[in-house]
C-alpha cells in the first residue's frame, strides 16, 4: 500500500457538517478491519478511498498516485478496488461472463477479461460454478464472486465495505478464510460494525468514529485495552466499547 489520507474533508452537503473533517490517516500493508458505529463515516472513507467521492480539500493517495488526478485515474482505479454494500449483476450472465465483463469495464480488452476469469474465479473457490447464472448463487457465493470481480483487473488493494451483512455463521466464517489465503497477494481494508468480523484474518484494526479514528493498531493492542476480569469470549468487544467510551468521557 499504503492507502494514505492527507487532510482530507467531505462532507455531502455544502450546509452541513463535514463526514470527514481534515482527517490524516494512513494505512497499513496487509488486511485491515475498519471498526465503528453505523454512522461513523466508514462508508464515506472507503468511497473516497475508491474515488467514488473527491474530497473538498486534502487527498487520498496510493503509493504514489493520487485519487483526484484525472491523468491517472484509470491506473488508480484498476489498483484499488472497491466493493460498496450493494453491488449489482447482470442476472442474465454466467459467473465467467460477468467477472470478464466488470474487468472489460476497468479497461481490460475483452479477450484478455475472459482468458483471465477463469484464474480468479477459481482462487476465491468457484470453480464449479463458472458456467452457472449468477443469480442462483447463495449470499456467501456472491460475496466470493464480488471478490473476484474486484481481482480479475490485477487490483492491489480491495476496499470491502460491510462485505458480510446477511451473511449466515458458515458464510462469514469462508469469506474470512478467503481474506487469509488472499493475504501477501493483496492488501484488504474491510468496514463492518460488527466487532465479531475481527478474527484472525486482520492484522491490523482501526476504529472510526465521527469520522475520527479512535484507535490504529494490531488486533493484541486493540485487546490490551479490554476491562479488566472481561471474559475471555468478550474481550474484543470489551475492548471496543472502552474505545468509544473514553470518547464520550
Amino acid at each position: 500500500m499504503p492507502l494514505h489520507y492527507q487532510s482530507c474533508t467531505f462532507r455531502y452537503n455544502r450546509r452541513k457538517r463535514p463526514v470527514i473533517d481534515e482527517l490524516e490517516l494512513r494505512f497499513s500493508p496487509g488486511n485491515t478491519v475498519l471498526l465503528g458505529p453505523n454512522g461513523a463515516g466508514k462508508s464515506t472513507l472507503l468511497a473516497l478511498g475508491a474515488s467514488a467521492n473527491a474530497p473538498q480539500s486534502g487527498e487520498v493517495r496510493f503509493g504514489d498516485l493520487r485519487s483526484t488526478n484525472r491523468k491517472s485515474l484509470s491506473t488508480y482505479r484498476r489498483k484499488v478496488s472497491w466493493l460498496p454494500q450493494r453491488s449489482s449483476t447482470l442476472p442474465g450472465l454466467t459467473c465467467r461472463e460477468q467477472v470478464a465483463y466488470v474487468g472489460w469495464l476497468k479497461g481490460m480488452r475483452e479477450r484478455d477479461a475472459w482468458r483471465a476469469a477463469p484464474a480468479v474465479i477459481e482462487r476465491v473457490g468457484l470453480t464449479a460454478k463458472m458456467k452457472d447464472k449468477v443469480n442462483t448463487l447463495s449470499g456467501g457465493q456472491q460475496q466470493r464472486l464480488a471478490i473476484a470481480q474486484a481481482l480479475v483487473h490485477g487490483a492491489e488493494l480491495l476496499l470491502l465495505d460491510e462485505p458480510t451483512v446477511g451473511l449466515d455463521p458458515t458464510q462469514r466464517r469462508r469469506f474470512h478464510d478467503l481474506l487469509v489465503e488472499l493475504r501477501g497477494a493483496v492488501h484488504v481494508i474491510v468496514s463492518t460494525h460488527d466487532i465479531g468480523d475481527l478474527d484472525d484474518a486482520f492484522d491490523e484494526v482501526v476504529v472510526l468514529e465521527g469520522g475520527v479514528p479512535r484507535f490504529q493498531g494490531s488486533v493484541a493492542v486493540f485487546e490490551s485495552h479490554a476491562s479488566i476480569g472481561s471474559a475471555p469470549g468478550r474481550r474484543l468487544e470489551s475492548a471496543y466499547s472502552a474505545l468509544l467510551g473514553s470518547v464520550e468521557q
